[in-house]
């Protein structure tokens, strides 16, 4: 016996079992006056035509003009309306409404309820429609679900897709995998796939693919582009070819039209970004008056950035902040923040500096201004030049991704006058040792100088008191 055959048998034989113990219940009594329009094999066939040609098909049931007028063999089936199901072939489907199912023919374990309703469906399974003219144009798409009226109401053979509210996904013909919830969500859609709309007009003109929208006006002018996200109310709403874009808040990438690799998170985060790519904004408002630059990110409430600015970085709640403890924070060429570290447990070769940071002396520190485009103010500056230090030690310098120098290491050269101005402390307390030597010494020649002056002059006295009186010699 055929395998089908046998299954439909055995299916058959469990309902008429269970059928018979309901009438043997005690107290079960046939209605009066009796049904009509029972028939054999669990068939029910009220209508003009309903059931016409049926053979060996099992528990259907056709209340309509023609319903079911072709099945055979299909079984299972219910076609209550006008027209339902009058081509039908397949097993286990429902049809609720005039011309509910009308061409199916092979398709099976299909459901619609609503007029019209997967009207041109021929050889698509596993549909559910409910809602007039909802998935009305299906032929062999399969595993669609629309509920609203005319939802998914082109599809021909797209499949796997899901559409809630008037109108969902109303122009999709062959796009599959996608999912619309809402008044015109995803209406626009045609061929593409595996886009997620969930809200009034989300993804409402979209003709990419692998985007999600959340919330009313998310991505609805989206035209090409693909693999965006948009969770609130008009987020990425302008977008039309930009890709890989993530939008959280509302209003949040709202003007962008073609800018790509864009993440967005807070109400009106990157609001006026139009064509700028790769930026990153995390607050209210953050980034919100960017418009064409790249490679930014803002982090923290009300940091509007500058239009057209690129590469820069903005993170709140850092200045005029105090720590009184801790250490400096710096970043490499590769945009990588870290810290310095001092414990010996991080070095390796350690020896005293002597004479390695003379290169000092060589060194030309100048006064300077900064290009208004860094600094408009021009305000006077101190320092050193890259590329002059670079001539006297290489190490002193920090390169950009290029190689090129960018920056002096002044920690490095704070340490290098350290050890210079140790050195000099040495020499000079050497010197003063020296010279508190010689005072000594120079204080004991003093009283030794001073002892011999008064014995010389005791001595001079003496043979002062020695000499005899002087004589007066009288002329003749």
């Amino acid at each position: 016996m055929n395998p089908l055959i046998q299954l439909k048998v055995t299916r058959l034989l469990l309902i008429i079992l269970t059928l018979l113990c309901i009438g043997l219940l005690p107290g079960a009594q046939a209605v009066v006056p009796p049904p009509d329009g029972g028939y054999p094999n669990l068939t029910t066939a009220e209508g003009t035509k309903a059931l016409q040609n049926l053979t060996t098909g099992v528990g259907n049931t056709g209340l309509g003009w023609s319903s079911l007028f072709s099945d055979m063999t299909g079984s299972f089936n219910t076609g209550v309306g006008a027209a339902t199901l009058v081509l039908n072939t397949g097993d286990s489907n429902t049809a609720t409404g005039t011309g509910a199912l009308f061409l199916n023919t092979a398709g099976f374990q299909n459901t619609a309820h609503g007029a019209f309703a997967l009207l041109h469906n021929d050889s698509g399974s596993d549909n559910t429609a409910i809602g007039f003219q909802a998935l009305s144009q299906n032929i062999s798409g399969a595993n669609n679900t629309a509920t609203g009226v005319n939802a998914l109401g082109s599809n021909t053979t797209g499949s796997g897709n899901t559409a809630n509210g008037l109108g969902a996904l109303i122009f999709n013909t062959q796009g599959g995998s996608n999912t619309a919830v809402g008044v015109g969500a995803l209406l626009q859609n045609t061929t593409n796939s595996d886009n997620t709309a969930v809200g009034a007009l989300a993804l409402g003109n979209n003709t990419g693919s692998a985007n999600t929208a959340v919330g009313s006006g998310a991505l609805t002018n989206n035209t090409g582009a693909i693999q965006n996200t948009a969770v609130g109310f008009q987020a990425l709403t302008n977008t039309t070819v930009g890709f890989n874009n993530t939008a959280i808040g509302t209003v949040a990438l709202l003007g962008n039209g073609t800018g790509q690799n864009n993440t967005a998170i807070g109400a009106g985060a990157l609001a006026s970004n139009t064509a700028g790519s790769s930026n990153t904004a995390i607050g209210l408002n953050a980034g919100s008056s960017a418009t064409t630059g790249d490679n930014n990110v803002y982090i923290g409430k009300d940091l509007f950035g500058l239009a057209g600015e690129s590469n820069a970085c903005y993170i709140a709640s850092i200045f005029n902040q105090v720590s009184s403890s801790g250490v400096q924070v710096l970043i490499n060429a590769s945009n990588k923040l870290g810290t310095s570290a001092s414990s010996k447990r991080f070095k390796e070769d350690i020896k005293a500096m002597d004479d390695a940071s003379e290169g000092l002396y060589a060194l030309k520190p100048v006064t300077f201004r900064y290009k208004k485009q860094i600094d408009p103010a021009g305000a006077g500056q101190f320092g050193l030049v890259a590329e002059d230090v670079e001539k006297v030690n290489p190490d002193l310098i920090v390169r950009d991704k290029e190689g090129n120098p960018y920056s002096v290491r002044y920690d490095q050269v704070n340490a290098m006058l350290l050890n210079e101005f140790l050195k000099q402390h040495k020499v000079f307390v050497e010197e003063h040792c020296k010279l508190e030597k010689l005072e000594g010494t120079v204080a004991s020649l003093v009283a030794t100088v001073k002892e011999q002056a008064s014995q010389i002059q005791k001595v001079s006295a003496e043979l002062e008191a020695s000499k005899p009186a002087p004589q007066v010699v009288k002329n003749p």
